[in-house]
């Protein structure tokens, strides 16, 4: 069960970059669980994702010296719908069709993605941490940093930034 977990239903054996694919996958997934409860449950659904994959990470990496083998991708399915929270909750709170922000989902996923490779600051030194909570945290950061910069973009393509 840790290994279906962390692996995402074995996504994370997807070549190349395993966590760029794991990231697309969860765009209809979060897209499907925002039609049936909002914002909400995908707040949810990323949390369980991030409890989740605490316990399967470290189940499946013990006795190992990789912490972080490429295969688990649970990190970056749990840090891609953290980073798409504000598209949610946006769509909701207008009552617009989630996919009539696409603009926001294409942010969410850009800036997710460089924010997980890129590492910066308290992201970096998540990963640095070399256990599963590293593994788990540095993209629950990069999934809120990346949440925050959509929410600034939004701001600004909006004009709300701009008056």
């Amino acid at each position: 069960m840790s290994r279906l977990i962390a692996t995402f239903f074995y996504l994370g054996f997807l070549k190349p970059a395993p966590g760029t694919w794991a990231s697309l996958a969860a765009l209809p997934l979060a897209w499907a669980l925002h039609l049936v409860g909002g914002p909400w449950l995908l707040s949810v659904a990323a949390l369980v994702a991030l409890v989740s994959g605490f316990y399967a990470t470290t189940a499946y990496v013990r006795g190992r010296t990789d912490h972080d083998p490429k295969e688990v991708v649970i990190d970056e399915v749990t840090g891609q719908w953290i980073a798409l929270l504000p598209v949610s909750y946006g769509a909701a709170a207008m009552g617009a069709d989630v996919l009539r922000l696409w603009p926001g989902w294409v942010a969410a996923f850009l800036l997710f993605r460089l924010f997980d490779i890129w590492k910066p600051g308290p992201i970096g030194r998540a990963d640095r941490l070399e256990t599963p909570y590293g593994v788990m945290f540095d993209d629950a950061l990069a999934g809120v940093f990346a949440a925050l910069a959509t929410l600034v973009l939004a701001g600004l393509g909006h004009g709300v930034l701009m008056r």
